[in-house]
């Protein structure tokens, strides 16, 4: 079930590439999106700010352990477009063993740090305690996080974007299933709707663990030593720790603003719960889309074909623009409606603050989707640390602007809102001018 994207057609390719990878991440915002609307509409406003602000936090563990997998998923592009087996094979096992120990420090630093959570992000008292019961829980799903993600790279860098989206389409029903279950049958509540996530989570990690190795010849000893070398260790951290350092940068400053958030009180927690999660499912496609760019991309600078880059590139960007403007106008239109999804009519300030929050950044999706495509362009492309750069601008941008246009009173929660596009498009114009001035060199396969 590989898929060769340096040969066929550029954009079928990329296309067929990508929608099950659209597909299956759409699924996995499903974890996230049960508990938010079941906790808000049967639970309550504050246990609604509790799973949001968690849900902030746990996307920031999931970028450290995302960026390390896609980091190596980008070596293995390479190494797959050049046939290079042996080094594929090298490139996986010690990809694997660095990986896997830094999930294991980060499991432990979650739980170790837990009780410092509070005061890093600011939760006021009266959401605490919920948030601390659903955390205990949810942290205990870290590995399984890193199993799905790993294999899900390893398999998407040589071409199957089809098996992960299976094992998460399975996991995210049973997701959603389990917490109608626990949190309504069985009256477990916060606790209940992160018990049904973790679940589901094992399920997809470890099915998916399972299939690669039964499947994929790369993952299984075949007899003849594997001498893991220096330069290969370095080149997988050199792409995984970049990678790593650009995804979670990205949401430690999201979650600097969920701390900015939670100074104005549950209610406008709360709306930023909701609303965070139309957004996030809103763009959700154009940034896997993104990432399947990022794999033609680098599947074929290892074969050195410029001339498939250069056409990829060029049908990347007017298809993400499109698809950015029309759900723009969707979001704009159905904010309303949308948030009502997931907060109770008579919540009145949480429902109008939400709707002002996806009329901002609803309006500006093409700068996000510029800004995947470039983070797919230069991880393919061997420069890492540019998405490294690009992200610390965007964020670095929004931090910065929206601790300045809160405090103005012209302003107040309405500029955190508005200093997301605005580090978006500050970002972009620095990767296009980058590329505009770096064109050649970039394409060189010397």
């Amino acid at each position: 079930m590989t898929q060769d994207l340096t040969k066929g057609p550029v954009m079928r390719s990329m296309l067929r590439f990508a929608v099950p990878m659209i597909l299956g991440n759409l699924l996995q915002q499903c974890y996230n999106i049960a508990d938010t609307l079941i906790v808000g509409k049967f639970l309550g406003s504050n246990a609604l700010a509790a799973v949001g602000s968690s849900f902030t936090l746990m996307t920031f563990l999931t970028s450290i352990l995302l960026g390390l997998c896609m980091g190596s998923g980008a070596v293995f592009s390479i190494r797959f477009g050049r046939q290079d087996e042996k080094g594929l094979k090298e490139g996986v096992y010690a990809s694997f063993a660095l990986i896997a120990s830094l999930t294991l420090l980060l499991n432990l630093l979650a739980f170790a740090c837990l009780d410092g959570i509070r005061s890093f992000l600011r939760v006021p008292a009266e959401v605490w305690d919920g948030m601390r019961e659903y955390l205990v829980i949810i942290f205990w799903g870290i590995t399984a996080t890193f199993f799905y993600n790993y294999f899900a790279s390893f398999l998407r860098a040589i071409g199957n974007s089809v098996v992960p989206l299976v094992f998460l389409a399975v996991s995210a029903v049973l997701n959603i299933l389990m917490d109608l279950w626990f949190v309504l049958g069985l009256k477990r509540g916060i606790a209940g709707a992160a018990e049904a996530t973790v679940i589901a989570q094992y399920l997809s990690g470890l099915g998916i663990a399972a299939y690669a190795v039964l499947r994929c010849p790369q993952l299984r000893p075949d007899g003849t030593p594997c001498r893991i070398r220096w330069a290969c260790i370095r080149e997988i951290a050199g792409f995984s720790v970049l990678t790593c350092i650009q995804q979670s940068v990205m949401n430690l400053g999201i979650l600097m603003v969920q701390g900015l958030v939670n100074s104005f009180g549950p209610a406008i927690m709360a709306a930023f719960a909701a609303a965070v999660k139309i957004d996030a499912f809103a763009y959700m496609p154009v940034q896997d889309f993104g990432n399947a760019f990022s794999t033609f991309i680098a599947q074929n600078y290892g074969a050195k074909k410029e001339d498939r880059i250069r056409s990829g590139l060029k049908g990347a960007i007017l298809l993400s623009a499109v698809f950015c403007i029309a759900v723009s106008a969707l979001v704009w239109l159905f904010a309303r409606p949308l948030m009502e999804l997931f907060v109770e009519t008579g919540d009145a300030k949480v429902v109008q603050e939400g709707i002002r929050y996806l009329h901002i950044e609803g309006a500006f999706y093409c700068g996000i989707g510029c800004l995947f495509l470039l983070y797919g362009l230069y991880r393919a492309l061997g420069r890492p640390g540019m998405s490294v750069i690009l992200t610390v601008i965007s964020l670095g941008t929004r931090v910065a602007l929206a601790y300045l246009l809160s405090a103005i009173p012209a302003f107040g929660v309405a500029g955190i809102w508005w200093s997301v596009p605005i580090g978006w498009f500050l970002a972009d114009m620095t990767g296009i001018l980058y590329y505009m001035l770096r064109r050649k060199r970039l394409l060189s396969f010397a």
